[in-house]
């Protein structure tokens, strides 16, 4: 998930290299991790296990659930001691072909795609871990960490942005991808600890959303302003909940929809399925998702 975030400027004292000089020396950092990262994605045999059972059983491992069943965190210290393993299935995927993927059906391509997506996003922050605090640390002054192409897919390097805005959004027209791909971030939907699957693909994205809209962190009705307080991916994306997805027209028809995750009480519920609330937009917590 890409955004123009900016970071606030930390103090400078005269011995610190500027803030130009030291975003030159990340850029030169992440293209050496981008030639590291290559070459671990080495061309293997291109064949893809549709369970995934590989990074099925990594991400149990080292994804949980939090007491509220509503978000995840993700044990990065362990699962670096894996990184082989991850690797070595992410150069699978990169081995697949064109014409492979051509022959998968849309839920096969769906899953894939997501799976790829939050592989190489895991994969992405085990490259500066543990010195990373937020995803977005990892860009720099001339590239953002969602334009790299630290990775190959398809035939060709590609960057996250181009599964998530070349790919998932504009070829599937499923708006719940966007509770189902995570940027290593609080803020984001959950990273859920099973891979997906084109066999439970709906029930994923379906279980998927409905948690995130259940996470009062993140999104919400305030009996205090009568106003739904939602997640800013419905400001970023909100074209994607308004093209007739379950026949959704527009945000409020997507509130109605989840009242019962956004609100406790009889009255709040009433007003979101009214569709007269009014809506106002959280701010994004682009933390690390770690534990």
């Amino acid at each position: 998930m890409s955004l123009p975030m900016t970071h606030s400027p930390s103090s400078m004292t005269p011995q610190q290299p500027s803030p130009t000089r030291r975003k030159a020396l990340q850029f030169i950092a992440a293209c050496a991790c981008t030639v590291r990262a290559g070459a671990a994605f080495a061309q293997t045999s291109g064949v893809v296990d549709h369970s995934y059972a590989a990074f099925d059983a990594l991400l149990k491992k080292h994804v949980r659930w939090l007491p509220d069943n509503k978000q995840s965190r993700v044990d990065y210290a362990g699962l670096a001691s894996q990184r082989p393993t991850l690797q070595k299935m992410l150069a699978e995927w990169s081995a697949l072909s064109p014409a492979q993927f051509a022959a998968f059906s849309r839920e096969q391509r769906m899953a894939f795609l997501i799976n790829a997506y939050n592989g190489f996003t895991l994969e992405l922050i085990l490259t500066r871990y543990p010195d990373v605090k937020s995803i977005k640390d990892i860009g720099t002054l001339f590239q953002s960490p969602w334009k790299n192409k630290f990775f190959s897919l398809l035939g060709e390097p590609r960057h996250l942005d181009w599964i998530e805005h070349e790919q998932l959004r504009p070829l599937y027209n499923d708006p719940r991808v966007h509770a189902a791909v995570n940027c290593a971030s609080i803020g984001c939907p959950a990273l859920r600890p099973e891979a997906f699957t084109a066999t439970k693909l709906e029930a994923q994205l379906a279980d998927g959303m409905q948690r995130f809209m259940g996470d009062r962190s993140r999104n919400r009705f305030n009996t205090s302003s009568g106003k739904a307080e939602v997640s800013a991916i419905f400001k970023w994306f909100r074209e994607d909940f308004e093209k007739g997805h379950l026949g959704f027209k527009k945000l409020e028809d997507v509130l109605a929809f989840y009242a019962d995750q956004l609100a406790d009480d009889a009255p709040s519920r009433d007003k979101l399925r009214a569709k007269s609330a009014d809506i106002s937009f959280l701010d994004y917590d682009w933390t690390l998702n770690k534990t």
